[in-house]
Order: structure tokens, then C-alpha cells, then sequence
């Protein structure tokens, strides 16, 4: 049973308790307990049902199996309740006081248009789209529970879903989540001083405005074409507050392909190291040089490490490369994606847009950008770029 986490929600937890509307959105910033108090209570009606068919989804399924799913079986571990007999693996799907629980993305066509369903939560509900949404709409009979960063201006949920009368809103901070860390609390608390908009969507948890974004070369596709050769692998250090993020570029003439390989906190050089090489074998593989000690430690374990080339004004001259290439993100990098996104120019006091982009929403960039520096000067037509 659940009864002493539950003692540990907090507001989103109550918000649910209290719903009696089909719809309950849950719009927060960062850090607010939001997910973890959705499956704590999503737990908790499981205990107090039976025979009910659960569907918990978000876009993708790696960004789904690396957030949501692994939060849930953590919980489970946590207060006993994980039996690995009543969890398929190979369909995620778990039976939990005789309910099923299913975790599903939506780029699993049939499970979306498959078999009704009578709870649905939908984590980071902004990244589908409005067709996604009624797909899961129509074949859900009894609840449904949103929840998102307010980090886009317009959008299908404000119009479509706020509206309804059927609809319970709530937004929360990172105030509301008590068991946060003050490492964490201070990190959020600095976007008041970097930025303005950054602070109203991930520390207020309002709606934003995300203008004058460096980026806006980029578009999507499913996968890397095979006529897409690869440039190098890029990556970007960081431990307990920022991620471990590598990306892979691949250029195809005037076109850049870039994925997303890892995007984790709390990794050690031999974490790293185990998580990459099946993935990069020998290939380049050009890292923040600002870590030498790390450089030369994955090289040591068997990583074709090399040190990114910076220079003088490197941020601006990375970016004066990239702006010149059609750039494709595949569809599974979350991060990389809400990095593009969000990534924008810094403002002075009078709201002047300066050439300078806000230290945020960049560490898979970074390690793009170090591949750039090296490797994409040259352009399409034989010369180089220079500032």
C-alpha cells in the first residue's frame, strides 16, 4: 500500500483528490512534483479499483521510458508494490491490484487507435498534437490528466481544452513541491536574473512568449537518411545540475541530421564511457574542452575523445555556422528538440534584443556547436564563414 507516500505529495496530489471533472490540467514549471504526484494518485486509484484499463503516454517512447516509466517503477520499488510477474516488458505493461497499466507513445499507431481505455494521463502534453490529442479523447470514458511546461505562446490546449467546461485547471511552482533541493531551488531561482520569459514559464509556471529564438533553420523528420553521412559526435559534460548531453550530426550537402544519443545528470566518466561505446565505436567523438581530465579518461577506456576547438567569440561564430545549414532533428530527441525551441537572445533592460543567446536551453547544442567549429565551416559553396 501507499498510504506513507502519499503522506509525501503535495498540491497536484490534493488537486486530483478534489476533481470532480473529466479533464484535469496540471500547467507547471519546472520541478513541481507534478508527474510524481500524478502516479502517486494514479496508485492510489488503482487501490481503490479494480478491472480499470490505464493509459499513461507521452510523445515519443524513449523520452517516455527515460522519464515517466522509469519514475513509476521507482515508485513501485520504493514502496514495495513492483513484482516483476505482473510486468511485461516487452509491452510495458503492469497489473496493479487488478488494473492494467499500460505505457504507450504516440508513435505506437495501433496502440493509439486500439482498445478504449478509462484513465488516461498524458505527460508533457504540449509536445502532441491536436489530432494526437482526439485520438486519446475519443477512447477515454472516464478521466483524463494533463500535464506540461507553459512554454508555448498559443496552442491547441489553451483553446481546446482550458475551455471546456468539463475541465479542472491548476498551475503549480516549484514552491509547491517541499522535498525539492535548495541546489535546485537556487539554479531555478537565477531565471530571474537570466531572463524574464525563462522565469514566468519554469519558475512561475506561467504562460509564455518564446520570441526571438536564435533558431528557426529546423525542421523534423522520423529518422537519418541513409544518403546522410556522419560529421562526428559531439558532447557536452555535466554531473548533478546540468545533464551529459551527446548528440551525432550527418550532413547530407547543404542538410545537417542531428540526433540525440544521451541526455543524463549523475554520470561518471565510466558511465559515460559504458553508455557510448556500442553507440560511437571509434568514431570522433569532440568534447567541451574546458575538461581535459575527462577528455583524456575516456580516452583512456576506449572513447575516440578529442577536445572542441572554441577560440575567441566561438558562441557566436557556432551559431553564424549553423544558421547557414537546413538543419532535421530527429523525432525521438526530446531534449535536443526543446532545446531548439528554446533557445534565444538575451534582451538589455529596455527589452532590446542583443547578440548574445541566454546561457540556457544549450547544453545539446554545445556539443553540436563543437562539432560545427571543426568540421562544418566550410559551406555548400567551397568558402569559409567568418563573422
Amino acid at each position: 500500500m501507499i498510504e506513507q507516500t502519499i503522506q509525501q505529495t503535495n498540491s497536484v496530489f490534493r488537486h486530483l483528490q478534489n476533481s470532480d471533472k473529466k479533464i484535469t490540467i496540471e500547467q507547471g514549471g519546472t520541478r513541481s512534483g507534478k508527474t510524481y504526484n500524478i502516479l502517486i494518485w494514479i496508485l492510489n486509484y488503482c487501490d481503490k479499483n479494480k478491472g480499470k484499463t490505464i493509459t499513461i503516454c507521452r510523445k515519443t517512447f524513449p523520452a517516455l521510458r527515460g522519464t515517466v516509466l522509469r519514475d513509476f517503477i521507482e515508485i513501485l520499488n520504493n514502496n514495495n508494490i513492483y513484482n516483476p510477474e505482473a510486468h511485461n516488458k516487452s509491452s510495458s505493461e503492469f497489473w496493479i491490484y487488478g488494473n492494467m497499466i499500460e505505457f504507450i507513445s504516440l508513435d505506437q499507431a495501433q496502440k493509439v487507435r486500439g482498445r478504449k481505455r478509462d484513465l488516461l494521463f498524458i505527460n508533457e502534453a504540449n509536445e502532441l498534437s491536436y489530432e494526437d490529442w482526439q485520438q486519446l479523447l475519443f477512447r477515454t470514458t472516464e478521466k483524463i490528466i494533463l500535464d506540461y511546461n507553459p512554454s508555448d505562446e498559443f496552442h491547441w490546449i489553451y483553446d481546446h481544452v482550458v475551455t471546456r467546461e468539463d475541465a479542472d485547471f491548476y498551475q503549480t511552482t516549484y514552491k509547491d513541491n517541499p522535498f525539492i533541493e535548495q541546489s535546485i531551488v537556487d539554479e531555478i531561482e537565477r531565471l530571474k536574473e537570466l531572463d524574464d520569459n525563462y522565469w514566468k514559464i519554469y519558475g512561475l509556471g506561467e504562460r509564455g512568449t518564446n520570441k526571438d529564438n536564435v533558431f528557426t533553420n529546423y525542421n523534423f523528420v522520423e529518422k537519418i537518411p541513409e544518403s546522410a553521412k556522419l560529421v562526428s559526435y559531439g558532447l557536452d559534460f555535466g554531473y548533478s545540475i546540468d545533464p551529459t548531453a551527446v548528440v551525432g550530426v550527418y550532413k547530407d550537402d547543404d542538410k545537417l541530421y542531428i540526433n540525440e544519443i544521451l541526455y543524463k545528470r549523475g554520470l561518471t566518466n565510466q558511465d559515460i564511457a559504458v553508455e557510448l561505446k556500442p553507440i560511437v565505436q571509434r568514431a570522433e567523438l569532440i568534447c567541451d574542452s574546458a575538461e581535459p581530465k575527462s577528455i583524456e579518461e575516456l580516452y583512456r577506456m576506449g572513447i575516440n575523445s578529442k577536445p572542441a576547438t572554441k577560440g575567441r567569440d566561438s558562441v557566436a561564430n557556432g551559431i553564424d555556422i549553423l544558421k547557414r545549414y537546413k538543419i532535421f532533428l530527429t523525432n525521438n530527441s526530446l531534449n535536443l528538440i526543446k532545446e531548439f525551441k528554446n533557445y534565444k537572445w538575451s534582451s538589455d533592460k529596455n527589452g532590446n534584443t542583443l547578440a548574445v543567446p541566454v546561457d540556457k536551453f544549450n547544453h545539446c547544442l554545445d556539443a553540436v556547436r563543437y562539432i560545427a567549429l571543426i568540421h562544418l565551416r566550410e559551406n555548400k559553396r567551397g568558402y569559409y564563414s567568418i563573422r
